[in-house]
């Protein structure tokens, strides 16, 4: 009875509650976001085919990463959050950068989706307001999150079921309409759509580059898996299988629907403004394409808030474990139910403060650009986590025997360069110029204070020890 409860029980009194499905699940729904089901017309129509090779890059990137991520939390999976191995192996000071940063950018991103949820809802309710749809559904996240965490993978569990359900669907209808050679109104459903006048770059190697940060933010929420940890059941034998299984889940629900989707509709005749699920299910028959789809991402952008709840949770919670400052301890405590909730109500509390500055004409347009910083941040963090995995293999905790990342001397250098070529592609691709140097500038600022309260506590220091 000791060993079954030390098992599900953490010293902090966090559980391990999280079943093999319920990580499975929350996987996939960190893969897949509303970008696939809403934006991959746009996606597609900016750079044609080739769009196929940019989601194979980035799903190959990320699943490098994830190896990363994997690789520390196998060593030590008590950790609430992969950020804590930039405190442990980067310094106090970057890691706690990392973790307001990260929380701050999970914030701003969950903000949004509550915007957007509320406007699916109005798509079958137009007469309800705006914010009366945004508390009741965060009323009922937060109650998720705040019972049990297994409540909360249960949620997770079902939400991502819709998504797959969809996506599979999507994919066998389209297949059977390729191999019935359906009559579409541009030509036929065939694989020939694809490669007929095939061209690399048909819109010019810009619009190409500018695909990479486009899609790299769709696979955004891939690394939940490395926040879940501390509370799943056997991590050491559930942690390898999820992650491992990245790159098929990435060649399936996105490769494979895009290429479905190009295959009905050659690529320069979708029309980017509509989804191209609702395109596809419309052009089989499906009068009710359009209210079925929109229910598929309102349960889409319901689950992403829902992760999002949890990850703020248990990054101001690892915050308040990490601060010296007397306000963040009540944050520290864990419930009876094994959460830390009270660092969920105060982030939840905060979400709501979205949907209120983004109702406000004034200040709608800086909102918006907050949260594309928050989101560029997010590589930033990315960075950090891969450079705080290369201390870890020079370290004494390195287990040569754990879950590796694959030929780390290529592969580490390798992810590290690309996530700052992605960064720097931001400086150049438009919209993206602004919100880049806006999450370098958050950077320097955060550090030049963290610097220079440092350095006035240590001369504080020194003058009591000169006067006594």
């Amino acid at each position: 009875m000791a060993d079954q409860k030390e098992f599900k029980e953490n010293e902090d009194g966090t559980r391990r509650e999280l079943s093999n499905r319920h990580v499975q699940m929350i996987a996939i729904g960190g893969t897949i976001g509303t970008g696939l089901f809403l934006g991959a017309s746009s996606s597609i129509q900016k750079t044609g085919p080739s769009i196929v090779l940019v989601y194979m890059i980035l799903g190959f990137i990320f699943f490098l990463m994830m190896r990363g991520i994997g690789e520390m939390m196998y060593a030590d999976p008590s950790q609430h959050t992969f950020i804590s191995f930039i405190s442990k192996y980067l310094g106090k000071r970057t890691g706690y950068f990392a973790l307001w940063t990260y929380w701050l950018g999970v914030l701003f991103v969950a903000m949004a989706e509550l915007t957007a949820v509320s406007k699916y809802v109005q798509f079958w309710f137009p007469q309800w307001h705006t914010w009366t749809i945004q508390l009741v559904v965060l009323a009922i996240l937060m109650s998720i999150n705040l019972i049990a965490v297994r409540l909360f993978g249960e949620a997770e569990f079902w939400f991502a079921m819709i998504k797959i359900t969809a996506i599979v669907v999507m994919i066998v209808v389209g297949l059977g309409m390729v191999f019935m050679n359906f009559k579409t109104p541009v030509g036929h459903a065939s694989f020939a759509n694809i490669t007929s006048g095939f061209s690399m770059f048909p819109k010019g190697f810009g619009s190409f580059v500018a695909a990479f940060p486009m899609v790299f933010f769709s696979f955004q929420g891939m690394e939940f898996i490395g926040i879940t940890t501390a509370e799943t059941a056997n991590p050491r034998k559930v942690l390898p299988k999820v992650i491992n299984e990245i790159l098929l889940r990435v060649l399936i629900f996105y490769v494979g629907a895009i290429i479905v989707i190009m295959a009905i509709y050659p690529w320069n005749s979708l029309d980017p403004h509509t989804s191209p699920f609702v395109q596809v299910f419309q052009l089989a028959g499906l009068k009710a394409a359009a209210a079925v789809i929109n229910f598929v991402v309102l349960t889409a952008a319901a689950s992403a808030l829902n992760s999002y709840l949890y990850s703020a949770g248990r990054h101001f919670y690892q915050i308040a474990l990490d601060s010296k400052a007397k306000p963040f301890r009540p944050f520290r405590k864990i419930a009876r139910t094994g959460i830390p909730a009270r660092a969920i109500i105060i982030s939840a509390a905060l979400v709501l403060i979205g949907p209120i500055l983004n109702s406000l004409p004034q200040i709608a347009d800086a909102f918006a650009f907050i949260t594309s910083v928050s989101s560029d941040m997010y590589i930033i963090v990315y960075l950090l986590t891969m450079m705080a995995h290369r201390k870890y293999r020079q370290s004494a905790d390195f287990d040569p025997q754990g879950f590796l990342m694959p030929a780390y001397k290529l592969t580490s250098p390798l992810v590290i360069g690309f996530f700052s070529v992605v960064y720097l592609s931001l400086f150049v691709t438009g919209d993206g110029l602004w919100p880049a140097v806006g999450g370098i500038a958050w950077t320097v600022i955060f550090m030049g204070v963290q610097f220079l309260t440092a350095n006035m506590r240590s001369r504080g220091i020194n003058s009591i020890k000169i006067d006594e």
